[in-house]
């Protein structure tokens, strides 16, 4: 146990899902989990694994390859045909030194392995590494639906490589949650036409740009929402905005202070909060960047 402060520091407010048919394993895990500063969830097998993530959606998963029943491939491809638990990094802990079967670990969408019987620290660097490198994935996604769009990628195939999750849930709106087969042969003509569209149950559309490559062989796009009459043109959708709120967002758009909004509207400090309160809710933003951005399309 010594041997584990070697690993990095440690890690606080993540917690770690561990899977494994075997108790002592499962213990060992947890109590070495638990003093690098993990919040530590344990399963014996795939359904309790599926019921602890029906609770916590866990920052990784340790997972045993060779299970009764379900096995950790049948349930990480599961994990990975699941929107909301497809980017929690899944590492393999196998006895198993086959190619084949490492190879099958991979192809089901793990992120890394361990072999049996395990080192803590090899163990410990592995996940902490994973959990950093997913949470940073994670936040530049959700990043870029700060200013209302969405991203999709996809790479040389067609298939979709990773998309944020305003684009999971207008994609969801216009396909229905199994149709993702559906919605990535739509972004796949893309390629053809540098702008397509779709309708959503709203009457409102789905449209999506061909914005250029990503990286080798993959291309990206930039998914928004326009009202269904104005065709397949980018623009913001109308949003119930009042007059005095959108006397404010003016302002804000001109890069004037709140103190300076409130001077030139006559209103107090505290009148002018609680508008950008409202205009940030309304717009779906969080921040005055994103508000301004947005404001570009609605002041036209």
């Amino acid at each position: 146990m010594a041997d584990i402060t070697h690993t990095s520091a440690p890690v606080q407010h993540h917690a770690i899902l561990v899977v494994d048919d075997a108790l002592d394993t499962l213990r060992m895990l947890c109590d070495a989990l638990t003093a690098e500063g993990y919040a530590v969830l344990a399963a014996r097998d795939a359904q309790e694994a599926l019921e602890r993530l029906e609770i916590v959606i866990p920052d990784g998963i340790l997972l045993d390859a060779v299970m009764p029943g379900m096995d950790g491939f049948e349930l990480c491809r599961k994990l990975k045909a699941t929107p909301h638990w497809a980017h929690i990094p899944v590492v393999f802990m196998t006895g198993l030194s086959d190619t084949d079967q490492i190879l099958n670990g991979f192809a089901s969408g793990g992120v890394d392995y361990v072999v049996k019987p395990l080192r803590l620290p090899e163990v410990l660097v592995r996940l902490a590494t994973h959990v950093r490198n997913a949470q940073a994935t994670r936040l530049a996604r959700e990043a870029v639906d700060v200013a209302g769009l969405g991203t999709v990628v996809l790479d040389s195939r067609g298939r979709v490589a990773w998309h944020s999750p305003q684009a999971i849930r207008w994609l969801e709106a216009a396909f229905g949650a199994q149709g993702s087969q559906e919605a990535q042969a739509w972004l796949q003509t893309t390629h053809k036409n540098a702008e397509i569209s779709t309708k959503l149950p709203d009457n409102g559309l789905l449209v999506a740009r061909h914005i250029g490559q990503s990286g080798i062989s993959e291309s990206m796009l930039v998914l928004h929402v326009a009202p269904a009459q104005t065709g397949t043109t980018v623009r913001q959708p109308d949003v119930p905005l009042t007059p005095r709120e959108t006397e404010v967002l003016s302002w804000l758009a001109k890069g004037k202070t709140n103190r300076d909004i409130a001077e030139i509207l006559g209103m107090s400090h505290r009148t002018v909060n609680k508008h950008l309160e409202h205009i940030f809710e309304k717009l779906g933003v969080e921040t005055r960047s994103a508000a301004t951005a947005i404001a570009g399309h609605l002041l036209k």
